[in-house]
């Protein structure tokens, strides 16, 4: 990881305090940085490269414009590594690891998700409140770095209230419908069978997806603050009489890019001006 963060930072001057991470088909707003560096994946040490579609996979360094005061500086991670590739929970988590180190302080998770609660609907953004780990894996298992942070992490508020606060307000002021639930995450990469919809429904969940989880426990572990958002991208199986495609997420991804590109840009200097810890 030190090679990784002395690589970066002789590659970009930015010292970013908001990181923001885009999942499958929501790689667009990476377009609305200016003075952008970007470093493919593949050229960090020991950085896992992406091989799901719909993931750039390459860190991006650049300014978010603002019309009342000088460009923010933003870290984006385009695309991400899941466990269903084959990476271990470390390599999942490696990039979130990098930015803390860099650092980042909050982190602003996206992703594409399955609608369970029936009230959802296609291409809906929903802020995830909590979650639930049916992946069979915690990144933090095995020896602890102190470094990062204590052996048993706190996670009652993995998910920032006062983000999500923030998340809400700057929806209203936008005109854009959002909601809250509780996000399981899943190994994958299969899609889930209508029983086990039924099964994640019983037990609370409101989105199903394949990533995030990890990564979230390990930015509580580094002491940042999370916001996550995630892109209804379908209704889960069984809630619909038709066959759940990937295809389906990416469109759905791009259907919506719109409305999360003024999302995030609203929502995201106010991560760093009031919610930064002190």
């Amino acid at each position: 990881m030190e090679d990784a963060v002395r690589q970066i930072r002789s590659a970009t001057g930015l010292e970013p305090a908001v990181a923001v991470v885009l999942g499958s088909g929501l790689g667009a707003f990476a377009e609305e940085l200016t003075a952008a560096r970007e470093i493919p994946y593949a050229e960090i040490p020991g950085w896992p490269v992406s091989t799901a579609v719909g993931h750039a996979g390459k860190l991006i360094f650049g300014c978010l414009d603002l019309s009342e005061r000088a460009g923010l500086p933003i870290a984006v991670m385009a695309g991400r590594a899941h466990l269903y590739e084959g990476y271990t929970p470390a390599q999942v988590t490696y990039g979130v690891r990098v930015l803390g180190l860099l650092g980042v302080r909050s982190m602003v998770f996206t992703n594409a998700a399955g609608g369970i609660n029936t009230k959802l609907q296609r291409g809906g953004l929903v802020l995830i409140s909590d979650h639930i780990n049916l992946q069979g894996v915690n990144p933090l298992a095995g020896p602890n770095d102190n470094r990062f942070g204590a052996r048993f992490p706190d996670m009652s508020e993995a998910y920032s209230a006062q983000y999500r606060e923030m998340a809400r307000r700057a929806a209203a002021e936008l005109g854009i419908s959002i909601t809250e639930g509780v996000y399981a995450a899943m190994l994958g990469p299969s899609y889930e069978t209508p029983a086990e919809i039924r099964y994640l429904r019983a037990i609370g969940a409101d989105l199903v997806g394949m990533s995030t989880v990890p990564e979230v426990i390990v930015a509580n572990h580094m002491g940042m603050k999370v916001l996550a958002i995630s892109c209804v991208t379908n209704m889960a199986a069984g809630i619909l009489p038709q066959k759940i495609t990937h295809q389906e997420v990416l469109e759905t991804g791009a259907m919506v890019r719109g409305t999360l590109i003024q999302l995030l840009k609203r929502v995201l200097p106010r991560l760093e001006e009031g919610g930064l810890p002190q």
